[in-house]
């Protein structure tokens, strides 16, 4: 009857979900097995590294998931850590025995680049939230912060504490990005440590630099299965557009933009130089645009029809997928870390971004030409 209960105990254990990995422990090796007496069960796993940020949630998960099956035993959980040579296995297992890029030409996972002409137009605030409203629609979403030189992601989906950003779990060579309101979150911030454990406030670096930053973001980050893969591209036609271009170029791109022609005008470069790389410009949503007064009338504080332009000018389908209006509310939940759609889903500018995020999810994308992970025998 004990031998029974510990099977039982181990399969319970082994469903517990590593909330990093997003894997089961059975299928990640981390279950050791489950002993039982008549009044007592003892459970054995192993974490993938020492000072794992998740093991206090890890050993609690197990503990309740023994429990289930204990029949009123007295659990025992002994938590141990993985040896290099068992980590080096889980790595391959889990991303295969070489680095590689797992968003290339024939990937699965839809990548979409939120670029803007020029800086100052909500683009990251947009990035943040639409990332968060695609997830809320029960999407595999990840995030790269790839503006290297103005990070912010961390701040605006609320993963910064006392000033500083997390260091992201690392298991051997392969990172574990951040989850923040279930969008697995990777950028530059993480890592840029002053010698007091501050983040540093700029990034002096080149092209090469930054080539090597983005390139790394896509091999050494395990994102895992994903949906979809948003960049939140730095504002311009740099060096990081380039790279994007050469190391995604299946991407689509989403371009931002404000609706006075000082924005616009430079916005339509974007989406030209996305196309000159290979990428294909999925459309273009305006920020900022009427604002809704609470009277229920409406103030064009930027002037109007800027995203509608830029759809014109770039044509062959880059249509407008939609106007945020300009609102208080998305700006103070983005200084406060609290997406408006979860924190505001009733604020227009929240509505108009999960209306942006359902025709994104709706639209789909096409597999014709890519090749599918079939094995044969």
């Amino acid at each position: 009857m004990t031998d029974l209960i510990a099977e039982r105990i181990e399969i319970a254990v082994g469903r517990v979900m590593d909330p990093e990995l997003r894997r089961p422990l059975s299928e990640l090796d981390m279950v050791r097995g489950a002993e039982t007496t008549e009044t007592s069960a003892t459970v054995r796993i192993v974490l993938t590294i020492v000072g794992c940020p998740a093991a206090n949630r890890i050993e609690q998960d197990v503990r309740d998931a023994a429990e289930s099956e204990a029949g009123g035993r007295e659990v025992h959980v002994e938590v141990g850590v993985m040896t290099p040579a068992e980590r080096t296995a889980l790595t391959e297992k889990l991303r295969g025995p070489a680095k590689r890029n797992p968003f290339g030409a024939d990937s699965l996972t839809r990548v979409i680049a939120v670029t803007s002409g020029k800086g100052g137009v909500g683009k990251s605030t947009l990035t943040a939230n639409l990332a968060v409203a695609l997830a809320r629609r029960g999407l595999s979403v990840g995030l790269i912060d790839a503006d290297v030189h103005g990070f912010s992601i961390p701040q605006l989906l609320g993963l910064v504490s006392d000033g500083e950003a997390p260091s992201p779990t690392q298991v051997g060579d392969m990172i574990l990005p951040p989850i923040a309101h279930d969008v697995k979150t990777i950028s530059i911030g993480m890592f840029l440590k002053q010698s007091d454990g501050s983040t540093p406030g700029a990034v002096m670096w080149r092209g090469p630099m930054l080539h090597r930053t983005l390139q790394q973001f896509l091999t050494d980050v395990f994102f895992g299965d994903l949906d979809i893969l948003l960049l939140d591209m730095p504002p311009g036609t740099g060096d990081i557009a380039i790279s994007a271009g050469h190391l995604l170029p299946g991407a689509e791109v989403l371009v931002v933009t404000t609706p006075q022609p000082a924005a616009s005008d430079v916005a339509i470069r974007s989406g030209l130089v996305a196309r000159q790389v290979g990428q294909r410009v999925l459309g273009v949503v305006e920020n900022m645009s009427a604002m809704v007064m609470p009277d229920g009338s409406t103030m064009d504080l930027f002037g109007s029809g800027g995203g509608a332009e830029v759809a014109r000018a770039l044509g062959e389908g880059a249509e407008l997928l939609g106007s945020v209006p300009l609102s208080p509310t998305l700006r103070s939940d983005g200084d406060a870390g609290t997406p408006s759609v979860i924190a505001h889903p009733e604020d227009p500018s929240s509505q108009a971004i999960a209306a942006v995020a359902e025709r994104i999810a709706a639209s789909g994308r096409g597999l014709a030409g890519r090749k599918l992970p079939v094995r044969t025998r």
